[in-house]
């Protein structure tokens, strides 16, 4: 479902396409446009067993361990949340490099933890995402990031070697 219309994706094809266009980019090998800001993922689909595709912004980078951190902006019925949890082996492509990698959700403490960075490094983002999901205007502070750690779940997508 769309959190802005409340009617499912598939009975707003406009919307659907225009939510769905950046995966179109990534698989033309344009990835390279979206810096290292948004990646996309590539997941199995829990019942179907096909590999689905999102794109997702990144919220914070271990870049010495390789580590992504992405959040699940539509709580935990996100399909590509659910996908993660039954089979978390994913691939990863930021700009035109892809890595296999490892999905796992982190604490609530983590959590903070990397919402905080992502506070202070995208002020106006936060904000603008903070209205998004929880439907107030909150200054991007540490006790808004608390209530957003509570609220979403993120994720540590762990990758290794490139794929």
């Amino acid at each position: 479902m769309s959190r802005m219309t409340g009617k499912p994706m598939r009975e707003r094809p406009l919307l659907r396409a225009f939510m769905r266009f950046p995966i179109y980019l990534y698989r033309a090998r344009l990835g390279w446009l979206f810096g290292e800001r948004f990646l996309m993922l590539s997941h199995t689909g829990r019942k179907s067993g096909i590999k689905r595709y999102v794109v997702l912004e990144v919220v914070n980078q271990d870049e010495e361990n390789k580590i992504y951190y992405v959040a699940a902006a539509w709580g935990e019925k996100a399909d590509w949340f659910q996908n993660i949890l039954v089979t978390p082996e994913v691939t990863v492509q930021v700009k035109n490099r892809q890595y296999a990698a490892y999905a796992e959700k982190i604490s609530p403490e983590a959590a903070l933890e990397n919402l905080w960075a992502y506070a202070r490094k995208y002020p106006a983002a936060f904000t603008q995402l903070i209205k998004t999901i929880l439907g107030e205007s909150l200054p991007p502070d540490y006790e808004t990031c608390q209530k957003m750690a509570e609220a979403i779940p993120l994720v540590a997508l762990k990758t290794n070697i490139p794929a």
